[in-house]
Formats: C-alpha cells, structure tokens, sequence
C-alpha cells in the first residue's frame, strides 16, 4: 500500500453514495475525534449531514469540526464521556437544543489495551466494558428516549472481530459481543417504533487506532495481514461505507443485523495455506474516498 492515495489527496470527501443523501439529518458520532469516527463524521457530513461529534477530547472534536468545515460540511462539538450518564443526558440535551432533533447515532467510541485475560485487573476490565458496552447503552437509551421514539430513526453500533474470541483483549471481545446482542435486543424491541439498530464489525483496519499500541503490539500487527483471505488491511472508508449503508434509504427493512468488514478473516482455516502474494482486482483492490486518509506509523514496512 502507498503513503496516500491518490483519493485521499483530493479536496472533498469522495463517497460512493449520491450528494445530499443525509441533507439537513441530525447524526451523532461518537468517538470522532480520530480514527474511523472522524472518518465516518466527514464522509457523512459530505453528504448533507448536520453531525454532532461526541468525544473526550475537546481538542480533537475541534480540529474534526474544523475539517469539515472547511470541506464546506456542517458538524457541531459535544465534549464528554459515554461512560458517564448525567454526562450523555446532557450532552443529548445540547444536540437537541442544537439541531432540534436526532436522525441517526452511530456509537462507534470504544478502546482497549492488550493483555491476557489472568493479568487483567477487575479495574482495568470494567473500564473497558463501561467503554465498549454501557457507553453505548446510555447514547442508544438517552436517543431512544428523547427522540426516536416518537420520530423513529437509525442506530449503527461499531464492535469487533468477535468470532472464535479475541485472544489477548478478552474484555473488550466480551463487551462486543454483548454490544451485538444488545443490537438485536434493540432491533426487536424498538422496530414497532420506526427505529432500525444494526452493527458494523471492523477487522484489522489501518487506522490511527493502532499508532495507540505499543511496539511488541505493533510488530504482530504488522503480520496479521498475511492471514487475512484478501490478503490486506481494510481501510477507514470501508468501514465508514457499510456504516453510511445501514443509515441510508437502502437499508430500511434491514435491522438486527451485521456487516463484517474483516478481509474475511473468520473465514480463514488452518487447512488452507493462502498464496504468497496477492492479486487484487477490481472487486478486492482496497477504497479510500477519505481525502484526509494517513496511514498509521504501525504499519511501516508493510
């Protein structure tokens, strides 16, 4: 793979979808500060959405809000952390006296750190499941609640690649998976109320997230590529793609579900040696429309 692409050089967000397909929605992003969420905020807001970008990190929010302001988007900053209730209330309260009204949240912020499941402390474990599974809770409830309800709209939950566990990051695989079943409890109970919940599962996806780790982590990351069927890491478009999918007209008698964006990794068997080299084609050859696309430091070399 390249530096850059030549799509991430571009000026505008370059979406596969058709202008003005989200004009004037209200989103919430969470977790948009960086990495996919930001991804997901532009390619969104280059489509016509108001996006509300929740995070920890004011700063980051900023600068986001800032790119896609200056791509000619609208995009509103709401400090705080999903993990803290009176913390989401309010900050659900300031989008709605913001925008008026919520159409679509995409809960997409989570972290990790690695570690076997026997070091990992009871501390350190619930902080990842406040992160991963109740933060995600609290925005879907407080959304629900105060919006949806009465006017309906669209939920897209970020988890993992789940299946066969996630050796190494057993909290965070044990918070995802209940992020999944959370989705299809959602599904069923919320439908009759015109509000659709599904999930998008990233595998290994080059993103900043993994200039978070350390270097024993980053030098096995650097490996995984060559186990994955198509031979590559995905990318923050790919993601963002099958996020704008689940939110889009297309996707109305689609809910409970969810779209694996994972280079088929699950799929992969120890009884299958793949090819040494891969060949791409047009159905395989990685998508960036992300103009402001940087691939992470962790990856070097490959």
């Amino acid at each position: 793979m390249s530096q850059t692409t030549a799509s991430s050089q571009s000026a505008a967000f370059r979406s596969i979808f058709r202008p003005g397909l989200f004009q004037d929605q209200c989103i919430i992003v969470t977790g948009g500060g960086s990495g996919i969420g930001r991804c997901t905020a532009h390619e969104l807001a280059a489509l016509g959405a108001r996006v509300a970008l929740i995070g920890r990190t004011e700063q980051k929010l900023e600068q986001v809000a800032r790119e896609i302001t200056h791509a000619g988007g609208q995009a509103s900053i709401h400090p705080l952390d999903i993990r803290d209730e009176d913390g989401v209330r309010a900050g659900v309260d300031a989008i709605l006296a913001r925008h008026g009204r919520i159409d679509a949240l995409v809960n997409n912020a989570g972290g990790q750190f690695p570690a076997p499941l026997e070091k990992i402390s009871t501390r350190g474990w619930e902080a990842v499941v406040r992160n991963n599974l109740t933060g995600g809770f609290l925005m879907s409830r407080e959304v629900y609640n105060r919006c949806m309800a009465e006017h309906g709209g669209a939920i897209v939950n970020i988890i993992a690649d789940i299946w066969g566990g996630m050796p190494t990051m057993g909290h965070s695989g044990a918070a995802r998976a209940g992020m999944l079943n959370l989705t299809e409890t959602a599904a069923c109970e919320w439908g009759a109320n015109g509000v659709r919940v599904n999930a998008v599962a990233p595998g290994w996806i080059a993103s900043s997230g993994l200039d978070t780790y350390d270097e024993a982590t980053r030098a096995g990351m650097r490996r995984l590529h060559g186990v994955v069927p198509l031979r590559r890491f995905g990318t923050e478009s790919e993601v963002s793609a099958a996020i704008v999918f689940l939110l889009s007209p297309a996707a109305t008698f689609i809910t409970g579900s969810c779209i694996r964006v994972d280079g088929g990794v699950p799929n992969a068997r120890h009884t299958h040696t793949p090819a040494k080299a891969a060949r791409h084609s047009d159905a395989t050859r990685a998508f960036d429309g992300f103009h402001l696309a940087s691939r992470p430091k962790a990856l070097d070399g490959l």
